[in-house]
């Protein structure tokens, strides 16, 4: 299944993950940096953040710009 140029849909994930991971920091970022290994620190965003990118906002994100997506 083509979803269109790769540029294109690196502008789409973008549009999703920057204010998802703002608003992840801006809720739980106090907490978070009281967790001195960074990668554990990273393990965590990433448990939380790709599932909710992958299964919720691409999916309704690509249906949304499926227009500008195909031309």
């Amino acid at each position: 299944m083509n979803k269109g140029p790769r540029w294109k849909m690196a502008v789409i994930i973008w549009i999703a993950i920057y204010p998802l991971i703002t608003i992840f920091f801006f809720l739980f970022g106090k907490y978070l940096m009281q967790i001195e290994y960074l990668p554990v620190r990273t393990l965590l965003i990433t448990l939380i953040v790709v599932p909710i990118m992958v299964f919720i906002l691409l999916p309704i994100l690509t249906r949304f710009f499926s227009g500008w997506l195909k031309k």
